[in-house]
């Protein structure tokens, strides 16, 4: 029986990179001081129910959203002051040394966004609440209306089955 000698394989080429790492991560550093910044701009919901409930809030909420959206239901003690008037009763109502918790609907509506920055060109100190008023009642959290306060139910998609906090 005679061998047979087999060609060398080629070399395989390089796999391209995956879609997440078709830009490749920042470095360490850069990654620490884009977080750190998010965190100063944006808070979230459980965190902002969590001092409200511990009576250890060092802030205002603000909900931007208009007079018909406010009377659907809101946060328990949150300021109502819809966006386009923040510029005209800012003053009246909210306390410059007081940090400001900004929100809205939801993720989908930058209307928190818009009004944190009319917020902040007046010089108030201001975070934006990410999932607002929707992530609220999402994860189960009271609202008040003019009837009364209302609680749904959590929604077991976005908030932690039988625990107070996702651990994170």
């Amino acid at each position: 029986m005679t061998a047979t000698a087999s060609a060398p394989s080629a070399p395989l080429a390089p796999a391209a990179p995956s879609p997440v790492l078709a830009v490749p991560p920042a470095a360490p550093e850069a990654a620490a001081a884009y977080f750190a910044a998010r965190l100063a701009f944006h808070t979230d919901v459980a965190d902002v129910h969590a001092a409200l409930a511990a009576g250890t809030a060092d802030f205002v909420v603000v909900d931007s959203r208009s007079t018909a959206s406010w009377d659907q239901g809101h946060i328990p003690g949150a300021v109502h002051l819809p966006t386009a008037q923040i510029p005209e009763l800012a003053a009246r109502v909210l306390d410059p040394a007081v940090p400001v918790v900004v929100h809205c609907w939801g993720p989908g509506c930058d209307g928190a966004t818009r009004a944190a920055l009319a917020l902040a060109r007046l010089g108030y100190r201001v975070k934006e609440m990410l999932g607002g008023i929707e992530y609220w009642i999402r994860e189960g959290y009271a609202v008040e209306t003019w009837e009364g306060r209302r609680q749904s139910p959590p929604d077991p998609l976005t908030a932690p089955v039988d625990a107070d906090d996702c651990g994170c």
